[in-house]
């Protein structure tokens, strides 16, 4: 890909605690939705480990986010995005502000990582957690053309 072809994506950045199931998802869901449009990127303000119940619950649906890392925001703290979006309320209450003018968003879903039961009834979780980005993500991100770039 070339340079201005990169520069024209809109880079967005998923927060959540742990970075181990929401954001996870979320970065994967935008990639695989978005990715001629978009950078997604994900974080914690803790890193851990990707949940395997959240990598179990994006396979169903043909997407692989198995080689994601949990990774921390100072990772990214110096770097500028398009939207930011925190995907659980802790995250919300932590999150720095970004530089570059970033659409701050705030979209609070459900931990899967607390789900209890058999292992069936907390994937359940996982997975209406995920339909939900989804759908998030298809009605704010993919399905409008807000950053001015083009949808083809």
């Amino acid at each position: 890909m070339a340079a201005a072809e990169a520069s024209q994506k809109g880079r967005v950045l998923f927060l959540c605690t742990h970075n181990s199931a929401r954001s996870q998802m979320a970065e994967g869901l935008l990639r695989y939705l978005g990715g001629e449009r978009f950078e997604a990127m994900s974080a914690g303000t803790e890193a851990t480990r990707v949940r395997p119940l959240a990598i179990r619950a994006m396979e169903e649906i043909g997407m692989d986010i198995s080689g994601q890392e949990s990774k921390t925001l100072d990772r990214f703290l110096g770097e500028s995005f398009d939207h930011v979006i925190t995907v659980c309320d802790d995250a919300n209450e932590a999150c720095p502000s970004f530089p570059g003018g970033a659409n701050r968003l705030h979209w609070s879903f459900e931990d899967p990582s607390r789900a209890e039961g058999s292992e069936e009834d907390r994937l359940a979780i996982f997975r209406a957690v995920r339909d939900q980005i989804r759908e998030r993500i298809e009605e704010e991100l993919v399905g409008t053309d807000e950053l001015g770039l083009s949808t083809s």
